[in-house]
């Protein structure tokens, strides 16, 4: 049987059709988006990438699954003997040890599943309950908790690592993946050493030789653009923590690639290419990992390295909310604020004045703030190609965090969440969307098990026009996604009076300008979506037409809108890879595709005049 089960990633598990089905928890929310042959994804069409990853996904199959392979990665024919490790590299992401003892009787708790295997068995010959849970459990994710155990946890973790290398010595597409393969060798090279310290001189060799094959495999397809940065990061601190000439010649490798990659995906101001706030997170700790094993073994930090530390520190400035945690936009969820201090610990401009908040824009997203309201617009298109698999088609969406509070948000899905993949639709954050429709939809079928569950779909244009006032910000956004179906466009004018803490808001629809297919409705019903954080209470008024707010701190907000028919209904939100319910307000009504159409509503404080009794 496979060691993963039924979830390897050729099974329809790990590819859900959405096409057909509803958003879990969207109640009255089909998501069905058509698309054409004729249609591609926002950029390069699908054609070209499918042919080139169907040659050479079958040569690495085949190459890399023949018996002999193994030998080339081994230390004879890999660059000398490793005997020993060199540095002890420091993993900057804090890690609840809890997990950990739990671990010590066998029992492993990974992406909201369970597995029970006492010693002396272990996990490798066995069907994981579900693919997040096979992609946790082969990524050493849980390595760092059992670590904590002190010298016992030590032992264990390294019976559990040689039996995973006896078991999976041969190259595998899943284990030996370029998902998982990254994170088990930075996890393994932060722990080497001290597995090592408590291992037997055989134990000791083995689990060198495990590594040093692990880290030159990085150094191999397969893998792509979108990976790259994250490979190379990883090759290069494998490469530091092993010892001697092996460890010197994978290192200079890995760094000899990686200014390319670091330009690729770190962008000007900050931003992942991938446009996830997270994803910019998690390759800000890496290099810091990176940079550490390098100052252990006193060779300097290659600059491209220090310069992607900068921009990346920057903009997880920006993209830090006041309740200490990322903004969830791009398939980035918003991580924990412990994760999130732990990047920042280094930043010495961190933001301390706050009556001062940061402002700007990174990757896209436009934050606008008052002494009280801090929001977050997604004002530019999904990622294209490659770095389009974690991306959502939810443009103008926004995040609004009342306070420390977070209230309003969107359904926080990540890559993790590989069985919530409606949750990418329009209909998945706080956005409009017409016709119950979505603008693109992932990649399904044997297209997406090739390139990844990417965005397909009709390309969106998104512009964006931000002015500062006395007290007050405007932000207007338009996107032209509608475009095709309908013949609209989508306008949010966002105005922030500063002094007062109060958000306004106009979205408008309006017929495409120079449009030339004629579009047969001539109406099409809207809903404007507001989903809110998990545990935020809402109560409609008398009024029908305003809704109370409550977040943690209890402090109220008014919700008001203008709109002709306005419910609270149920919602969902991925929280840490868990589904939890929650609520979402909902804006409903119908344009004309021949006229303008425009809804408006605001967010105040509660305590104003003129509240709704």
């Amino acid at each position: 049987m496979s060691p993963i089960g039924p979830f390897s990633p050729r099974s329809p598990e790990a590819t859900p059709d959405v096409a057909s089905g509803q958003i879990p928890g969207l109640a009255g929310a089909p998501v069905r988006t058509p698309v054409r042959s004729g249609e591609t994804q926002t950029g390069p069409g699908l054609w070209p990438a499918i042919a080139g990853r169907i040659l050479t996904r079958q040569l690495w199959i085949e190459l890399y699954g023949l018996p002999g392979y193994g030998l080339t990665l081994s230390s004879v024919l890999g660059g000398g003997k490793v005997t020993a490790f060199a540095a002890t590299p420091r993993d900057f992401r804090p890690h609840d040890p809890a997990p950990g003892k739990n671990l010590l009787i066998g029992r492993f708790v990974l992406a909201g599943a369970s597995m029970e295997c006492e010693a002396p068995a272990d996990p490798w010959n066995r069907p994981s309950p579900s693919r997040p849970f096979a992609v946790e459990l082969h990524a050493f994710n849980w390595l760092p908790a059992l670590m904590a155990q002190g010298e016992r946890g030590a032992r264990e973790a390294l019976r559990l690592t040689l039996a995973w290398s006896e078991t999976f010595a041969r190259w595998s597409p899943f284990a030996w993946g370029p998902e998982i393969l990254p994170r088990r060798v930075i996890n393994l090279a932060c722990a080497a050493r001290k597995m090592g310290a408590v291992a037997t001189e055989a134990e000791r060799l083995a689990l060198a030789d495990s590594l040093a094959r692990q880290t030159r495999q990085l150094l191999r397809p397969p893998g792509g653009l979108a990976s790259r940065a994250e490979r190379l990061t990883a090759a290069a601190v494998g490469g530091c923590v092993l010892a001697g000439a092996p460890g010197q010649s994978l290192r200079r490798r890995a760094l000899a690639g990686l200014p390319g990659a670091l330009k690729t995906t770190v962008q000007p101001d900050g931003g992942h290419a991938s446009r996830s706030p997270e994803a910019g997170l998690e390759l800000l700790l890496d290099l810091l990992t990176l940079d550490d094993a390098l100052s252990q073994l006193s060779e300097p930090t290659p600059e491209a390295v220090t310069g992607a530390i900068a921009r990346l520190t920057e903009g997880l400035r920006l993209l830090t909310l006041p309740d200490g945690r990322l903004a969830g936009f791009q398939g980035g969820g918003p991580s924990i604020a412990a994760r999130v201090a732990a990047a920042r610990a280094h930043d010495e401009a961190a933001q301390t004045d706050p009556s001062h908040p940061p402002v700007g824009t990174v990757a896209g997203l436009v934050r606008i703030a008052s002494p009280l309201l801090t929001i977050v617009a997604d004002a530019a298109a999904p990622a294209a190609g490659a770095w389009g698999a974690s991306a959502c088609a939810q443009p103008l969406a926004l995040e609004i965090v009342c306070g420390k509070d977070r209230l309003i948000t969107g359904s926080g899905w990540t890559p993790r969440s590989t069985d919530r993949q409606a949750l990418r639709l329009t209909p998945g954050h706080s956005t409009l969307t017409l016709g119950e429709r979505s603008l693109n939809e992932p990649l399904g079928g044997w297209k997406g098990e090739l390139l990844g569950p990417r965005l397909v779909g009709p390309p969106i244009h998104v512009t964006v026009d931000e002015r500062d006032g006395d007290d007050a910000v405007w932000l207007d956004m338009e996107h032209d996604g509608w475009n095709e179906a309908f013949g609209l466009n989508h306008q949010r004018r966002l105005y922030l009076d500063q002094r007062m803490d109060e958000l306004r808001a106009e979205e408008k629809l309006f017929p495409t300008p120079g449009r030339k297919e004629m579009v047969r409705q001539i109406a099409a019903p809207y809903a404007i979506r507001f989903h809110l954080e998990p545990g935020v209470q809402a109560s409609l008024a008398r009024d029908r037409r305003s809704i109370l707010l409550r977040g943690a701190s209890g402090r109220g907000w008014w919700f008001r809108t203008d709109g002709p028919d306005v419910a609270i209904e149920p919602s969902v939100h991925i929280d840490a890879g868990l589904t939890r319910r929650s609520l979402q307000i909902v804006v409903r009504g119908s344009a004309r595709t021949d006229s303008e159409s425009r809804i408006r509503w605001k967010l105040s404080p509660a305590g104003a005049s003129g509240d709704p009794t």
